[in-house]
């Protein structure tokens, strides 16, 4: 089915979604948030994708990074991580980052994922551990250390910023496309209050 869509980013919306147009057909593709952070609106890009199909719908989900993509079919072969959860996981953390906490058995870091609790994240661990350790990822620039001195990382950022953002009464896109925003000149943000305060520059320009 489709595994690679080029072509021109027609619309983005919310929660984490485009509409990208190729041949004269657009299609709708569901993207973790690291992912439609690099994409700008009226732009080429190259998104590796995934056909799902439930017995309600049809679904395409996409990943700028293919051993993302990969990632994510292994997720979703987990007995009870649907798609939904998945993309979340990877909004939450990178492939990479994902594969050391796996590999670190780290139950904190799965845990800081929105919707997964202790007996999850145990369970995670253990049926991860085969699925990833042939995946190679880009893990040069993570640092590997102790669980109980867990770093902060890009995609926890965000989804923090997202958040915070959100209870301050912005409504999902606005806050999403304000990180985009804060993000597109190619800064990097150590931390939550970095990025935070970026975006409500941002905000405040809207």
């Amino acid at each position: 089915m489709i595994g690679l869509i080029t072509g021109q980013v027609q619309y983005l919306m919310a929660p984490t979604a485009c509409i990208m147009t190729t041949s004269g057909v657009g299609y709708d593709i569901e993207l973790p948030l690291p992912s439609f952070c690099q994409l700008q609106l009226h732009q080429q890009a190259s998104i590796w994708t995934h056909f799902h199909v439930r017995e309600d719908a049809q679904l395409l989900f996409g990943f700028i990074d293919r051993k993302e993509r990969d990632v994510f079919r292994q997720l979703i072969k987990i007995n009870g991580v649907g798609a939904k959860m998945a993309l979340a996981m990877l909004s939450a953390m990178s492939a990479a980052e994902l594969k050391m906490h796996v590999e670190q058995d780290s139950e904190t870091a799965l845990m800081r994922i929105p919707g997964i609790g202790k007996k999850t994240a145990q369970r995670l661990l253990i049926e991860l551990k085969d699925k990833l350790k042939n995946i190679e990822v880009d893990s040069s620039h993570l640092e590997y250390i102790p669980q109980s001195v867990q770093v902060s990382h890009e995609g926890s950022i965000i989804a923090e910023v997202e958040g915070a953002l959100m209870s301050l009464g912005y409504k999902e896109k606005e806050a999403q496309l304000a990180i985009k925003a804060a993000k597109s000149n190619g800064d990097i943000f150590e931390d939550t209050q970095g990025l935070l305060k970026a975006t409500l520059q941002q905000l405040s320009g809207f």
